[in-house]
């Protein structure tokens, strides 16, 4: 957005903000208890929503952490069976790297 777009998007919320006030069917003070109620409706649930994703993401990368032990566990098993199949074909020689 470019200067003159974001001065003309400024512009239409303080009239659309003034417009509100003007026609608002309750009071300032009600209107401010209001907004303060809901600010902190969507700071709670802000807050819990973080929470959650903070929960997915350390689930997440336990199973990540599970699923990469396992493809070691799988690799060293696969690596121990190779040594063993040389050992037992050269006749217990072991192999060098």
């Amino acid at each position: 957005m470019d200067k003159n777009g974001l001065s003309s998007f400024l512009l239409g919320l303080g009239v659309g903000v003034a417009i509100g006030m003007l026609f608002a069917p309750k009071s300032g003070q009600e209107t401010r208890e209001i907004i303060k109620s809901k600010t902190g409706e969507g700071t709670d649930f802000l807050k819990q929503r973080s929470a959650g994703l903070k929960q997915t993401a350390s689930e997440w990368v336990d199973k990540g952490k599970d699923a990469l032990g396992r493809q070691k566990d799988n690799l060293t098993d696969a690596v121990e069976a190779g040594k063993q199949a040389y050992r037992e074909t050269v006749g217990g020689a072991e192999p060098t790297a």
